[in-house]
């Protein structure tokens, strides 16, 4: 990430997320996710609104924008810049194949009541922990105390030329999607699967809603609610082409100590293409 992001752009995740327990919510819109010509790029839209791609409530301010290219090394966004409602940078793609745009965070938190019966958190909100303070700054025998483990990750995908896989692999940290149909080969008509893994294993029970753009001109979202069964997986089948904005949700009592909960936010936009 260069330092005009680290700079301009940054701030804490927590401030977006999660992304789809506010109002509002948080997207990279890339301008296309499928391109031919020997000297491409994108650009990347970075915004956290109330009609999705809509830029109408403020600039995403992101930490850790990560650019991966098809052979896995990092690269960096060029161009970037902060508007009223939207930051924006860009993507020069030098190799052939499928490279991913994105942001994760993952940490503790903590809510507990005072003996006066005063709600407390940890951390505090818009800031940053330090999981190495969480045993001075938590008290361990607080009435109501909840520890939970969380992980969120945002996504877009971008192929230059013929897909690859090699970006698709998951970190196996967190809620992830593991594209079973790869995310630039998405045609109106057509049916996806993607299988959901938190903390590298398939997961049941993972509630997703994918809402196609254009939300601004219409009078109801046109959202598809889906499930993942008991190996992960959900499918969809695209009514039209368009970009579309996926948000998915899963929590469970599986956590590490000195977590009781995990919860994981994923957001991905995909671009479907006319059949």
């Amino acid at each position: 990430m260069n330092k005009f992001l680290n700079t301009a752009l940054c701030a804490a995740l927590v401030v977006c997320l999660p992304l789809t327990a506010q109002a509002h919510r948080a997207w990279l819109l890339p301008s296309a996710t499928v391109l031919s010509s020997d000297d491409a790029w994108v650009s990347i839209d970075a915004a956290v609104s109330n009609d999705i791609f809509h830029a109408d409530h403020a600039p995403m301010r992101v930490e850790g924008v990560v650019i991966t290219a098809p052979d896995g090394k990092k690269l960096d966004a060029q161009n970037a810049s902060q508007g009223k409602f939207r930051s924006t940078f860009d993507v020069q793609l030098p190799q052939k194949g499928t490279y991913k745009i994105a942001v994760a965070s993952s940490g503790l938190m903590a809510r507990w009541e005072t003996e006066s019966g005063e709600r407390k958190m940890w951390p505090g909100r818009g800031e940053r922990a330090n999981p190495a303070d969480f045993d001075k700054m938590v008290p361990k025998k607080a009435k109501n105390l909840e520890v939970s483990q969380f992980s969120r990750r945002m996504e877009t995908f971008v192929t230059s030329g013929s897909p690859t896989n090699t970006v698709l692999a998951p970190s196996k940290q967190g809620l992830e999607l593991l594209p079973i149909t790869h995310p630039n080969d998405l045609f109106a008509g057509e049916t996806a699967s993607f299988q959901f893994l938190m903390d590298g294993k398939p997961v049941a029970g993972v509630k997703v809603t994918i809402i196609p753009g254009g939300m601004r001109y219409r009078n109801d979202q046109a959202a598809i609610d889906v499930e993942s069964d008991k190996k992960g997986v959900i499918t969809v089948t695209w009514p039209q082409a368009g970009m579309y904005w996926l948000s998915a949700n899963y929590r469970d009592e599986k956590a590490k100590k000195p977590a009781t909960s995990r919860a994981g936010s994923y957001v991905a936009t995909l671009e479907v293409l006319p059949e």
